[in-house]
């Protein structure tokens, strides 16, 4: 999946006034990171739970949950080199209100969750790129590695999405795409009080 196909898909691009937000806090920057490799993985578990009987979903979410892994380690190593330090965070509130959107019931819901994955891993590859260049070393060149493999991880998800629907409904999934890619764009360009890897510009 191509950069240029993840930003059609968003209905936002990032503000400006968050990417000089994240270069200004670059150390809460990396912090939250490093939560959100964790609960990416943990969501990708947690699907394989919900859904043990798709033998080809949990094993690819099973090899996406080791990479968000080894990516927490990644991050994690950084930030002993750059010297900072762990501390907990308030969960922002990007992710809760996105998956708050997310159907109650089946299938309606198995293709919401899927389609909201795709939709954060598609947020963070676009602001990986975005931040890539106006970060110093080694902060930049980590940025621009990760931005491959968000890329990897939206394809994934979408295509699951695309083929949960029904083949008389081969459009039902990008209708509800593009329903759910409006309210994240809103979290996204609200402005926010608190700094967070997804939140909004500042208030």
């Amino acid at each position: 999946m191509s950069d240029a196909q993840i930003e059609t898909v968003l209905a936002a691009a990032t503000p400006d006034a968050w990417l000089q937000w994240a270069c200004e806090r670059w150390q809460d920057l990396l912090l939250d990171h490093a939560g959100c490799e964790k609960k990416a993985a943990s969501s990708a578990l947690a699907m394989i739970f919900a859904y043990p009987e798709d033998e080809a979903l949990s094993l690819a979410l099973a090899r996406l949950a080791r990479e968000e892994l080894r990516h927490f380690e990644q991050v994690s190593r950084l930030m002993q080199k750059l010297g900072v330090p762990f501390r907990r965070l308030q969960p922002g509130r990007y992710a809760g209100q996105l998956r708050a959107a997310a159907a109650t019931h089946e299938p309606a819901r198995r293709l919401d969750l899927l389609l909201i994955a795709a939709l954060i891993e598609a947020r963070s590859c676009e602001r990986f790129g975005r931040l890539a260049p106006l970060l110093p070393p080694p902060l930049g060149s980590f940025y621009s590695d990760l931005q491959r493999a968000e890329s990897r991880h939206f394809g994934l998800y979408l295509q699951f999405a695309a083929d949960t629907c029904d083949a008389s409904e081969p459009l039902r999934w990008q209708q509800r795409l593009e329903q759910l890619a409006t309210l994240e764009a809103e979290l996204v360009c609200t402005p926010d009080r608190q700094f967070r890897f997804h939140s909004g510009p500042p208030a």
